[in-house]
C-alpha cells in the first residue's frame, strides 16, 4: 500500500480540518495517509513518499505562515524535486495570491504539481470537505 504523506501547519484549525479530509479520501482510495503537523514533528523523511501534499493558510499579505511553515518549506523544498506535490490551505481574505506563489515555486524547483492548490475560505464546510476528501482521492490516483 502506497504511503502518501500530508504535511500541513494550521492557525486556527481550518488547514487541519482540510488535512483530515484530504486524508479520509486518500484513505477511501487505498492509500495510507501519513498526517503530520509540523508544529508536532518536522522531521519527516521525504524521500520514503512519491506523493506529498503541503498545506499552509495564507497569512497577512498573502504569504506563507512565517515562523514555522515558511522555514520547514525552505528546508524540505529541494527533496521535493521529481515528486507529486498537491498544495493546499485556508484563507480569509485576498485572491489567492499566496497560493499561485506557492505554485510556481513548487514548479521551479522541478516538483511535479498535483491540479492547483486547493484553497478554502475559512472553516470548510460539509462542501468544503467533501471536496478536500475528492482532492484526496484524486491525488492517491496521480
Amino acid at each position: 500500500m502506497e504511503k502518501i504523506a500530508i504535511l500541513y501547519w494550521s492557525g486556527t484549525g481550518n488547514t487541519a480540518l482540510m488535512a483530515d479530509a484530504i486524508a479520509k479520501g486518500v484513505r477511501e482510495a487505498g492509500a495510507e495517509p501519513v498526517v503530520v503537523n509540523i508544529s508536532e514533528d518536522a522531521s519527516i523523511a521525504l524521500e520514503s513518499y512519491e506523493h506529498i501534499a503541503l498545506g499552509c493558510p495564507s497569512m497577512g499579505d498573502e504569504v506563507l505562515e512565517e515562523t514555522e511553515f515558511e522555514p520547514f518549506y525552505e528546508s524540505v523544498k529541494a527533496k521535493l524535486s521529481g515528486k507529486k506535490v498537491a498544495l493546499f490551505g485556508s484563507y480569509g481574505w485576498g485572491d489567492g495570491e499566496w497560493m499561485r506563489v506557492w505554485e510556481e515555486d513548487v514548479e521551479h524547483i522541478g516538483a511535479k504539481l498535483f491540479e492547483t492548490g486547493l484553497m478554502i475560505n475559512g472553516e470548510p464546510d460539509n462542501i468544503g470537505e467533501a471536496n478536500c476528501s475528492e482532492f484526496g482521492k484524486r491525488f492517491s490516483a496521480s
